[in-house]
């Protein structure tokens, strides 16, 4: 079935000429799974098994994702509690400055935050705000080609000090 949405959407790659500094996040297009980790303020731990899907996108100018816990493909996960979600974020490289605009978007919670990714020695971080007014750190680490590392951590003192919330350990299932 043709999709004009999508076609105008997707793109088969990097735009030529920034191939390079796009593969920042370039690297995950394809479908991954992971293992997901919440950690409550009172020391309870909510687990699950959720799914990301990465692609080009914008005339390759950008990467879009697709995060979804629990997994479509899992039957309900009491150990989640009500903590799920189908969001998506947008990654936009600006040559300018160097960095990347990050976009995430959570309909099903009405959860949003925007923030800015740059390269960390070997890993990723993305520090911005949400919604609730409070500063956001997510970054992606241990990386290799089959899998990483992805946390969410917040802070109430303006960055003075970090609480770890979420921990993801991805492994990829197929490449684009």
């Amino acid at each position: 079935m043709f999709d004009p949405f999508a076609e105008a959407l997707h793109s088969p790659g990097p735009i030529r000429g920034l191939a390079e500094k796009l593969n920042l996040y370039g690297r995950f297009v394809g479908a991954w799974t992971f293992e997901a980790s919440r950690h409550l303020d009172d020391g309870t731990v909510l687990s699950g098994r959720g799914e990301v899907h990465f692609g080009w996108v914008l005339e390759g100018r950008a990467i879009q994702d697709v995060w979804i816990l629990p997994a479509r493909n899992t039957d309900s996960q009491p150990s989640l509690g009500k903590w799920t979600f189908y969001g998506t974020t947008l990654r936009v490289y600006d040559p300018g400055a160097d960095a990347w605009h990050i976009f995430w978007s959570d309909p099903r919670n009405q959860y949003f935050s925007r923030q800015l990714g740059q390269a960390g020695g070997d890993a990723i971080v993305q520090v911005g705000a949400d919604g609730t007014g409070s500063s956001v750190r997510w970054s992606f680490s241990r990386i290799t080609e089959n899998s990483f590392r992805w946390l969410g951590e917040r802070s109430h003192d303006n960055g003075a000090t970090w609480r770890l919330e979420v921990e993801f350990l991805a492994r990829r299932v197929a490449t684009a």
